[in-house]
């Protein structure tokens, strides 16, 4: 592959991670503030929990598998942070350096230190985790009786991956 094809299809790749980070976001926007405590079930974690599991999990990959791009890895994998802008603000820190991580590797034609044989399959990882938790977050909220509406999730969920 030539080089200006290897950055488009890096491109590609990288603009869906920034993409499905905004759908995760929106999603965050879309919990009413009363509702972070939530869960699916007894005993599940509460949809805050959820979120800033999230961050931790990208985190601690990014520092196990491309240290050098690592940065602090929260003490509290399971947190219940009760400010959702703040649970953004993890996400968004998480996000860029997962996208910084893969980046460099890919751009240096390196591999990762620990885990996947190549670097996009640790953003392929993560998308299946979050992905995972999203439908937990969304039952979560159905469960408190607080289900979004599929007019709000449409435009802030799936068009975000539609857009061209």
């Amino acid at each position: 592959m030539n080089e200006v094809r290897g950055r488009r299809l890096l491109d590609g790749v990288l603009d869906g991670w920034d993409r499905s980070n905004q759908a995760l976001l929106n999603l965050l926007r879309l919990v009413p503030a009363d509702c972070l405590d939530a869960r699916a079930q007894t005993g599940s974690p509460t949809i805050a929990e959820m979120f800033t599991h999230l961050h931790h999990e990208r985190m601690v990959s990014v520092l196990e598998n491309v240290p050098e791009c690592a940065g602090p890895v929260p003490e509290r994998e399971w947190n219940p942070e009760p400010n959702p802008d703040r649970i953004a603000a993890m996400l968004t820190e998480s996000a860029a350096t997962v996208r910084r991580a893969v980046e460099s590797r890919i751009q240096a034609d390196g591999g990762l230190d620990r885990d996947f044989r190549h670097p996009v399959q640790l953003l392929q990882f993560l998308l299946f985790h979050e992905g995972y938790h999203h439908g937990q977050i969304k039952l979560a909220l159905k469960a408190a009786g607080r289900t979004p509406a599929d007019d709000d999730v449409g435009p802030l969920i799936w068009d975000v991956w539609r857009a061209r």
